[in-house]
């Protein structure tokens, strides 16, 4: 009888290969770790970790978990120790998606917050911090993924196996990330030891020092990205390198690009460094000269990033997406009308509607919209006044409550021309005429500035 138990369903993940993309001369295969009950590759080394450290008598019921991770393995070891009864505690840095940290405090995780824009030494380092606060907290045990042996092992003897038996032993070339290193350092033992031939290949986001060690055999210094899970600023006590014969920087918009195409073309949605996986996967194949069958991962589930890269207006944001420009104001519109993706109002919706509205888009105030003209706006503090000891006005029209003394600019303003505006309390309400386009609010000229600044 199959295993029924969750845990049970970790691993042998299918193989499919990707069709709709130009791979050259070459077949290209990605295992979708996304299948993993956790949502991620990282399920099999939790459970490696964990099983390891219980048979070696390190942990005990009530000991406490520590963990420094970029995300998934948190979740992975949030999904194991639920399962057997272990309190976690996880240190995280500042860029991991809030989906993410939502799922691991719904698995019951502990979440310590810590910053991504420092390296190892400081004392606010992710790792250096997990390291402190196991070394403070009584009867923990410091899981430690990038050096704990448990880490590749599980790649040795489950991942790779099962991409040798699905390819049915045809293989030329593995292309793989490195965030701990045991992924890459579990399938070069593998296939070093079974298929000498099959090159590995390394992806690695632009500002990790790893492609270039590979390239120079030195070590240069960290820049910043935005991809999750993968990429680093030093060289982990497990990741083996010495197979890796190539190596692919991919900067932050092709991941990006790459994994929302693989989602419209191939219907996978995978993580950020799925797009670094897959983007470096396909210049390899293009590469070629004659026929290789290549394999690369679907680290994790897309579903991760939702408010991310799968997010039109954060990619805006990040400059991902280029719009129009029109050299006025319309360029810090980022909900424009044209483009029918303003969130608003009619003066007929009730208090209720627009208090649901901007809890569900996570915005402070709304235009009021009659025919594609502006009519009013309404705010958080004008819905607090209405309803503060009157809860029965929710169920009242907007058009009541509604600010109608709309100050608006056309869209020949000088950028300048916004802050006293700002100063007041209010928003640009951009208006070309009575055409409404738009409303500039203060995170969309700081937005408008950093990618000034960017560029």
């Amino acid at each position: 009888m199959p295993d029924t138990k969750v845990l049970g369903l970790i691993g042998n993940t299918p193989i499919v290969e990707i069709t709709r993309f130009d791979t050259g001369p070459c077949r290209l295969f990605v295992k979708l770790e996304n299948h993993n009950p956790g949502g991620s590759i990282k399920d099999r080394i939790a459970l490696s970790m964990i099983e390891a450290a219980e048979r070696e008598g390190k942990i005990h019921p009530g000991t406490t978990l520590i963990e420094a991770t970029a995300g998934n393995t948190g979740l992975a070891l949030a999904l194991v120790a639920a399962h057997k009864g272990y309190r976690l505690l996880l240190v995280i840095p500042d860029k991991m998606s809030q989906e993410k940290i939502f799922h691991l405090k719904a698995l019951g995780a502990e979440v310590v917050m810590t910053r991504s824009d420092i390296g190892r030494g400081h004392p606010q380092y992710y790792q250096d911090l997990a390291e402190q606060l196991a070394r403070e907290t009584p009867d923990s045990f410091y899981v430690n993924q990038f050096a704990n042996p448990g880490n590749p092992k599980a790649h040795e003897e489950g991942t790779g196996p099962e991409i040798w038996e699905q390819l049915e032993h045809q293989l030329d070339a593995v292309v793989c990330g490195v965030g701990s290193g045991g992924t890459l350092t579990g399938l070069s033992r593998f296939f070093g030891r079974v298929a000498p031939h099959v090159n590995m290949v390394l992806a690695d986001p632009e500002g990790s020092v790893l492609a270039d060690y590979i390239r120079t055999g030195t070590l240069g210094q960290a820049g910043s990205w935005l991809v999750e899970g993968i990429g680093e600023d030093f060289i982990p006590p497990i990741c083996d390198l010495s197979r890796v014969r190539e190596a692919y920087t991919i900067d932050d918009a092709e991941s990006f690009a790459t994994a929302r195409a693989v989602l419209c073309k191939e219907g996978i949605m995978g993580g950020s460094s799925s797009g670094t996986l897959v983007a470096a996967a396909l210049r390899y194949c293009r590469s070629r000269s004659q026929p290789e069958r290549v394999v690369t991962l679907i680290c994790d589930s897309g579903n991760k990033y939702l408010s991310k890269m799968y997010n039109d207006y954060w990619m805006i944001d990040q400059g991902f997406i280029k719009r129009e420009q029109y050299g006025d104001l319309r360029d810090l519109i980022t909900r424009r009308y044209t483009e029918g993706s303003v969130i608003s109002l009619s003066p007929d919706d009730s208090l209720l509607t627009a208090y649901g509205r901007c809890k569900l888009y996570d915005i402070s105030q709304l235009p009021v919209l009659e025919k594609g003209r502006i009519v009013g706006i309404i705010d958080e503090s004008d819905l607090l006044l209405a309803t503060y000891d009157r809860e029965e006005r929710f169920g009242e029209k907007v058009a009541a409550y509604m600010s109608t003394r709309l100050q608006t600019v056309p869209p020949s303003t000088p950028v300048e021309a916004l802050l006293p505006i700002f100063e007041n309390g209010r928003v640009a309400i951009v208006c070309e005429g009575d055409a409404f386009m738009g409303l500039i609010t203060r995170i969309d000229l700081l937005n408008y500035l950093r990618r000034r600044v960017k560029s």
